[in-house]
């Protein structure tokens, strides 16, 4: 039985990428309290397919429920790509109508028509994303005139969760798939890092790419999108608690999990382990 009472926002990732969202969530609205759940131990999801993504996406998003968030957020972009629209049309319904699931490729994409002048966008991001096509989509659903090339960095993660993101030997992967992209298209003037690990190596990117160029990183977007969203749902909003109190829960080992988040974070966290 669900709990009727206020909780905690839940934010989910396969991973610790979705702390970059986390984090800029919790600075714009830090009056409410946040659980964290990264599914670690079954990370990377990009590479998964659409029905195992799905499938291990419920399990976390029930679990959040359980602990009795009214909200999760799916700071995944392959999460939101493969598994959202499905939960929130099948699934919601049946086990929590009264709950709510939201992604962040569609506020990100909102986000396109203001900035692009030359209608022509690069999407940076996994295996997983670029394959489901789902930027594409989205963007061809509000914005038709706009052209979109992806491309897959498969790379970029790794370095990120290897604290290489600095080194001198991640230029190499950076600037091989920028100048591929740019390749393909050089009328781009737009680049969205559809990956939530990206914006860690935004200082990297801007090394390779015209400063005409605008780089969309996804958490100060998807924390505006949040506050908006509470704002126009105060029956969502209403229960969701204001303590703030953040809680962070990972399927892999808590010291291993609370030393690379804070790489993202910046400071130190503690975790508790979790099975899905």
């Amino acid at each position: 039985m669900l709990s009727p009472t206020p909780g905690a926002i839940g934010i989910f990732d396969s991973g610790y990428g979705g702390l970059t969202i986390f984090e800029k969530i919790a600075r714009l609205l830090p009056e409410y309290d946040y659980i964290y759940l990264g599914d670690n131990a079954r990370a990377p999801y990009g590479t998964r397919s659409f029905d195992v993504v799905y499938e291990f996406t419920l399990q976390s998003v029930e679990k959040l429920f359980e602990m009795g968030c009214h909200l999760v957020i799916l700071a995944c972009n392959t999460a939101s790509a493969k598994a959202l629209r499905t939960i929130q049309q099948k699934d919601l319904p049946h086990i929590a109508p009264n709950r709510r699931v939201l992604g962040i490729i569609r506020p990100t994409v909102e986000m396109l028509d203001g900035l692009t002048k030359s209608k022509h966008v690069g999407i940076l991001g996994t295996v997983g994303t670029i394959q489901s096509n789902s930027y594409a989509l989205e963007i061809q659903k509000l914005f038709p005139e706009i052209k979109v090339v992806g491309e897959a960095c498969p790379m970029w993660v790794p370095l990120v969760e290897n604290n290489e993101y600095e080194t001198a030997g991640a230029d190499f992967f950076i600037k091989k798939n920028i100048d591929h992209l740019l390749k393909n298209d050089s009328q781009i003037d737009t680049l969205i890092l559809a990956c939530t690990h990206f914006p860690l190596l935004l200082n990297k990117i801007k090394q390779f790419v015209s400063p005409n160029i605008n780089i969309i990183s996804q958490g100060e977007i998807v924390a505006e999108s949040l506050k908006q969203y509470l704002q126009v749902h105060p029956e969502i909003e209403q229960k969701c608690s204001k303590n703030g109190k953040r809680t962070f829960y990972t399927t892999e080992e808590k010291q291993k999990f609370a030393e690379s988040a804070s790489v993202f974070l910046k400071h130190a966290v503690s975790a508790k382990r979790i099975a899905l």
